[in-house]
């Protein structure tokens, strides 16, 4: 029994004091602080709705998801991780549920204004990601919501604010006002900034006539702006094409490449010229350069006038039918023999560079063709044909005219020459039918014209009968003077 009245060893000391000393050592163990303090802590918990942070108080702080980011309905996830160490706001010690609420954003708003004013005293840049297009401009994270107009996101206008969005820029702060919660920025006062040097240098290299490579940058009413690589040109919508235009939007689009050529470098204004046009083939010269005269081109009918008709040959190019050319009977009105929009084969007469003009001939092309013949010349479509001196035809590189047969290595000659030649054979037939189609609606015509004819002869006949008589009396209507010449008309119009 003596054993089990053994006293039981301590096996704690008490080496603090008394009860209250101790109740203070543990309160001191505890992080004191009020409503607005900053507070740093560790992420103990991630939710959807909400984040759990550890900052050495008697309960972990919770984070709403709103207070998480200056972005708008942003994922916990995406924002922190457990384990992350992060600084918080205290936005109540205690809600209604005893709860401490803290703000991760509204922290990171006290930091970055102390920053923000600091850099704005200096006249310094802040760096920020474009989060948000709104009416009027973009929404910067910067720390805080930085707002930037429209007007100040790039050296011009720009209309589509979207493919900034996830972009990091860099801007001068214009306006700050933390009472009112405002940030104003400019990147293009920084850009002005930072690529006045870089542009002069840029500007002082480049020459007039020079050829250069660029992007489209922006598109406007009276042309298209190509970033020429940090510098931009404009090209002025009568230099994007030789043809008549009423957008740039029909010949470019933002983000083409384009090859351009310096009209002009304005080092006083700053300003570059540019043509799209000038770096391609005038079509003119290229109509000229592929078509002699002789040869037989599709076009169609743009314009009828009273000496003749125009007809379209290619985008751009207009060449003249003169009435005279029309057909080989007299063409008194050129509307009998086309009609505007109508498709038809012309033979080329002479080509003007000079003025720029195309004399075409409608009747001389049907007289070159016959529906019924296999005789194909495929020099007269358009196929490229070259003679000697001798006048003697000199056939395409690769072809042994003994063997008939192309030579092994000269494979893409054949099929350049091949394809050449399908096509000028597929004009041939299409112009062997739309003739066949002329003769067909002239022989209709004629036919119809013919039965015309037959009735108003019989009306005439008919009429004579009824007012002619074989007994010629004193005060019958066939003695009348008027009705005799009535009869005297319809004979006449018979014959």
């Amino acid at each position: 029994m003596a054993e089990n009245n053994t006293e039981v060893q301590k096996v704690a000391i008490n080496d603090i004091g008394t009860e209250e000393d101790f109740i203070k050592a543990v309160d001191s163990t505890i992080k004191n602080f009020d409503d607005g303090d900053l507070v740093e802590g560790t992420v103990v918990r991630v939710d959807h709705d909400e984040v759990l942070l550890d900052i050495g108080y008697k309960t972990e702080g919770v984070i709403p998801s709103r207070e998480l980011s200056i972005k708008k309905d942003v994922d916990p996830d995406e924002v922190v991780k457990v384990g992350d160490s992060i600084e918080a706001l205290v936005v109540t010690k205690e809600d209604k549920e005893g709860r401490l609420i803290l703000s991760k954003k509204r922290a990171q708003y006290e930091r970055a204004w102390g920053d923000i004013e600091k850099i704005k005293d200096a006249d310094g840049v802040v760096e920020g990601t474009v989060i948000e297009a709104v009416k009027g401009g973009l929404i910067v994270d910067i720390g805080l919501r930085g707002f930037l107009p429209a007007s100040l996101v790039e050296m011009r206008r720009v209309r589509d604010l979207s493919p900034y969005i996830g972009q990091k820029i860099k801007a001068k702060i214009l306006e700050l006002d933390k009472n009112r919660n405002n940030v104003v920025l400019s990147r293009r006062q920084y850009l002005e900034e930072t690529q006045s040097e870089v542009r002069e240098t840029f500007l002082s290299q480049l020459k007039k006539g020079q050829i250069r490579e660029g992007v489209v940058s922006s598109i406007v009413n009276f042309g298209a702006f190509v970033d020429l690589g940090g510098v931009d040109g404009l090209i002025h919508v009568s230099e994007l094409s030789w043809k008549h235009i009423d957008h740039p939007s029909e010949v470019v689009k933002v983000g083409d490449k384009v090859t351009v050529e310096v009209l002009d470098v304005d080092m006083d204004r700053e300003r570059i010229s540019l043509s799209l046009k000038a770096t391609q083939e005038d079509p003119w010269q290229r109509f000229a350069r592929t078509h002699v005269p002789g040869q037989i081109v599709k076009g169609k009918v743009t314009k009828i006038v009273q000496f003749g008709v125009f007809i379209s040959v290619e985008d751009g190019i207009e060449g003249l039918v003169h009435i005279s050319e029309l057909a080989n009977r007299h063409v008194e009105n050129p509307e009998t023999v086309v009609k505007p929009g109508e498709e038809v084969f012309v033979k080329v007469i002479d080509v003007d560079l000079d003025r720029r003009r195309i004399s075409l001939s409608l009747k001389q092309a049907n007289d070159s063709v016959d529906p019924s013949s296999e005789d194909f010349d495929p020099a007269l479509y358009g196929m490229p044909a070259e003679y000697d001196e001798s006048g003697n035809y000199k056939y395409p590189e690769g072809f042994d005219p003994e063997t008939n047969e192309w030579i092994a290595g000269y494979e893409k000659q054949r099929e350049e020459w091949e394809a050449q030649y399908a096509s000028a054979h597929e004009l041939w037939e299409e112009h062997k039918a739309f003739f066949a189609k002329e003769i067909e609606n002239a022989a209709a015509a004629a036919a119809e014209d013919g039965q015309e004819s037959e009735q108003k002869d019989k009306k005439a006949e008919e009429a004579t009968s009824n007012y002619s008589s074989e007994e010629s009396t004193e005060g019958t209507l066939a003695a009348d003077d008027q009705l005799a010449a009535l009869r005297e008309q319809l004979l006449s119009e018979k014959k």
